[in-house]
């Protein structure tokens, strides 16, 4: 089976909006990434709490554009967004 798991994105105030699913945070996190407008020196900041749970996994991420891999379909442009996280910690809600 598959295990995956509801991340939940949160802002500072703790207002929750929007699910990114995924077998493990980070994979949630770089679904979040690739909507956001983080530049490497200006990564946004991802909260995410998994349902269930009191934890929050932040993240700093940014995408940035790189070069389409060679075996790419026709329909795909040359550039894509790649999105990149990097965990900072995780906090727990009281």
């Amino acid at each position: 089976m598959s295990n995956t798991r509801n991340f939940v994105l949160r802002d500072e105030e703790g207002n929750e909006h929007g699910v990114f699913t995924g077998k493990q945070p980070r994979q949630a996190a770089l679904k979040a990434a690739n909507r956001g407008d983080g530049t490497k020196p200006k990564p946004d900041i991802i909260r995410l709490r998994e349902r269930g749970t009191k934890k929050v996994h932040v993240f700093k991420a940014w995408k940035e554009l790189v070069a389409a891999p060679k075996n790419r379909p026709a329909w795909m442009p040359e550039k894509i967004s790649k999105p990149f996280v990097k965990k900072e910690k995780i906090e727990k809600i009281e």
